[in-house]
């Protein structure tokens, strides 16, 4: 592989066109968080059964994302596979601009942000929350670092010490957001050790499809050479990742089926839990999951960038939805507090719950997209995270071969 030039990317009119237009979409979030603020929960969708929405969504969306996103430099620095070299820099910058959207979004949907220092100053080392966030914090920071090693010719010797120090923390990081679902004993759809591990597979394919059409969107936008070489690397990593998600998901399913106490909730998921099993089946399995695979290795669509910028975006939908499903159908399914008993209150004791996401919940999920790719789009303006050519002549080991062959 051939020395490549780092540069920032053009400023200009152009630039500062697309950071207004992102920021439009960040200031309609700080209002929506404002709206909810100033008048109270009661104007969204969530109530005492259903207490995370569709903010949380998107923050554990994120989040997620931000974990798997780092899994390109992985490769390169752990693994030694250095085609993905000149990508480890924006694999990088985009764990941790995904990480802060996530958390961003968390912070604004808290009703009281400026509470935050209490959580961060005093740790109860018996909450998983606490330790999440003593992961998240220290996830930037060490992928900081990661950074610096990459960037600084001098420091260059670190960065597989560093690599392997991110990849590790990064998997328990997700393992902590994973557990955070999976320790809630209460909730049948949470119960289970599986969720931790589905929760590292589904951060390598988020992640990896944000990556894909971060990569491409830079890459036109600032009209630079991406060859056919690394894309098609990376998309038949994603189609892995796309079906060990679909994996996962069928043993969650049934391991629980195989539970008696869960067969409720497995019913509800499956079969007639209205909006939770349309989104299951036809948003997460079907557009999320086979039709992304049947895309990506097809003849006919495999090899066009559309179709895999297409199969990312149908990734990222479906990830979404699988989120959604898992997290808020997971709560609309009602508590058995005391089995084999008549209970009743004003909870609503044993009646699905009723949710629909209201306008400022999902401006404020979506601006936290928006602050992620913004600072992804000032990040690459600045410094130096984007090889001035990917072409096949400069990235592709093969390349030489494929040319004598000729």
């Amino acid at each position: 592989m051939k020395q490549l030039d780092f540069r920032e990317i053009d400023g200009g009119k152009p630039f500062y066109m697309l950071v207004g237009f992102i920021g439009l979409f960040i200031l309609a979030a700080l209002g929506a968080a404002y709206y909810m603020e100033h008048n109270g929960h009661y104007v969204t969708g969530m109530s005492n059964q259903v207490i995370w929405g569709t903010p949380h969504v998107f923050a554990v969306f994120l989040i997620v994302a931000a974990s798997g996103a780092l899994n390109v430099a992985s490769i390169s620095s752990v693994f030694g596979k250095t085609a993905y070299k000149p990508l480890a820099r924006l694999s990088g910058l985009l764990a941790i601009t995904l990480l802060v959207g996530g958390l961003a979004v968390l912070v604004l949907d808290l009703g009281r942000p400026d509470r935050l220092i209490v959580a961060m100053t005093y740790y109860n080392f018996k909450s998983i929350f606490a330790w999440n966030i003593m992961l998240y914090t220290g996830f930037m920071g060490i992928v900081a670092v990661y950074l610096w090693m990459m960037m600084e010719r001098k420091m260059n010797v670190f960065t597989k010490p560093a690599g392997l120090g991110a990849f590790v923390w990064r998997l328990i990081l997700t393992t902590g957001t994973g557990s955070i679902f999976g320790f809630l004993v209460a909730r049948e759809a949470y119960n289970t050790a599986l969720l931790a591990p589905m929760f590292i597979i589904m951060s390598f394919a988020f992640g990896l499809a944000i990556f894909i059409l971060v990569l491409m969107g830079m890459y036109k936008w600032s009209n630079r050479p991406l060859g056919d070489s690394i894309l098609n690397r990376l998309k038949n990593l994603l189609g892995v990742f796309v079906a060990s998600v679909l994996y996962f998901v069928m043993v969650y399913h049934l391991t629980n089926l195989y539970i008696t106490e869960n067969h409720g909730v497995e019913r509800f998921i499956l079969l007639d839990g209205g909006i939770y099993t349309t989104l299951f089946w036809v948003v997460q399995v079907g557009l999320g999951g086979l039709l992304p695979l049947a895309l990506l290795y097809l003849p006919a669509t495999g090899n066009s960038r559309g179709w895999i910028g297409i199969s990312s975006l149908l990734v990222i939908i479906g990830g979404l939805a699988q989120v959604y499903v898992l997290l808020i159908g997971g709560q609309a399914y009602p508590l058995e507090l005391f089995p084999g008993k008549e209970v009743s209150s004003s909870f609503f004791d044993g009646v699905v719950a009723s949710y629909t996401p209201s306008l400022p919940e999902l401006v404020l999920g979506i601006g936290g997209i928006a602050i992620a790719l913004a600072a992804t789009v000032v990040g690459t303006r600045v410094l130096r995270f984007l090889p001035v050519s990917l072409a096949d002549n400069l990235v592709d080991p093969h390349y030489k071969d494929e040319e004598a062959a000729a």
